[in-house]
Parts: structure tokens; C-alpha cells; sequence
């Protein structure tokens, strides 16, 4: 499913950098080479960072 309809970024390729270690919505826009345009995925990339690096319950 498309996350960031601006930069075509879907749920697969934004879980993925996750994985690979991306820290924050910037680190994820710099790794799939774009960066914000609108913002409307910001808040649901962010909330995948922190679902993916565990601290979503803190």
C-alpha cells in the first residue's frame, strides 16, 4: 500500500529501511532517495519508526 502518495514510498519499502536501521521520517526519505513534500505521510512514517525500533510503548 502507498504510505507517501508524493514520493511513491510504500508500507514494504518504508518497513524495510526501517529495518535497516532508520531512526527518524528524514532518515527514511534520505534513504529511499526524496524527501518530504506535502508531510501528509510524516505522522504515519514516524509512527512505523517507532513501531519498528520498539519504543512505540514508551
Amino acid at each position: 500500500m502507498y504510505i507517501c502518495l508524493c514520493n511513491a514510498l510504500t508500507d514494504k519499502q518504508i518497513a524495510a529501511v526501517v529495518a535497516a536501521g532508520a531512526g527518524r521520517p528524514h532518515d527514511v526519505y534520505a534513504a529511499c532517495g526524496c524527501r518530504a513534500q506535502c508531510g501528509g505521510c510524516t505522522g504515519t512514517i514516524l509512527s512505523m519508526v517507532r513501531e519498528g525500533s520498539g519504543s512505540g510503548g514508551k
